[in-house]
């Protein structure tokens, strides 16, 4: 699937918006990323997972024993990863902060080995959760073969110490509050995303 396809999706989805956005690092944004809204159709998220599984076994030359991801976020998309590649899925979640396994989740030697997994994200931004997930995944046993998301908003440049295969790269441009451009300026700001939920 091209990075264009891939993108026309999200739009078409209302899963990549135009307009004046707070991300939740404080800083403006003409666009939006809301991978939620592009795997609420079970078979988008198939068909999207099943380009990128594609990717994986043709770019990953090690086997696949697990499928983790960080929640929230990565969830669905682990999960059908999971599916696509014939390999159990796990998520991590936060504990005092910090990612860890729970709800029985763990990672066991396979045949004195340690396990080989892929670290599974919907969007990387910075890379921060990656690589806080890839740590969390090492000190827990595994090793991170690999990781993937279904875009990668750095526009290539997060780097987090494994391979990071995407099925489309997007440079979302950001300002700091007191640098918007006037043309942002007269549009409204609105504040999505799901971090301050529940607070």
């Amino acid at each position: 699937m091209k990075a264009e396809a891939v993108l026309k999706l999200f739009r078409d989805s209302g899963a990549l918006l135009d307009g004046h956005f707070i991300l939740s690092s404080g800083l403006h944004s003409r666009n939006y990323l809301q991978c939620a809204r592009v795997l609420m159709d079970a078979k988008r998220a198939a068909r999207l997972c099943k380009a990128l599984a594609a990717k994986v076994k043709q770019e990953i030359d090690k086997d696949i024993d697990y499928v983790v991801s960080p929640a929230m976020g990565g969830v669905i998309v682990g999960y059908e990863m999971g599916r696509q590649l014939g390999v159990p899925a796990m998520f991590l979640e936060r504990e005092n902060g910090t990612f860890t396994f729970r709800r029985g989740f763990g990672l066991e030697p396979i045949n004195g080995r340690k396990p080989r997994i892929l670290m599974v994200e919907d969007i990387v931004t910075t890379g921060l959760s990656s690589k806080e997930a890839i740590a969390a995944i090492r000190a827990h046993g595994g090793t991170v073969v690999g990781a993937t998301c279904l875009i990668n908003r750095s526009g290539g440049k997060a780097k987090i110490g494994v391979k990071l295969l995407s099925l489309a790269d997007l440079e979302i441009e950001t300002f700091e509050a007191r640098n918007v451009p006037a043309d942002l300026k007269s549009v409204k700001a609105i504040k999505p995303g799901s971090r301050s939920l529940g607070k």
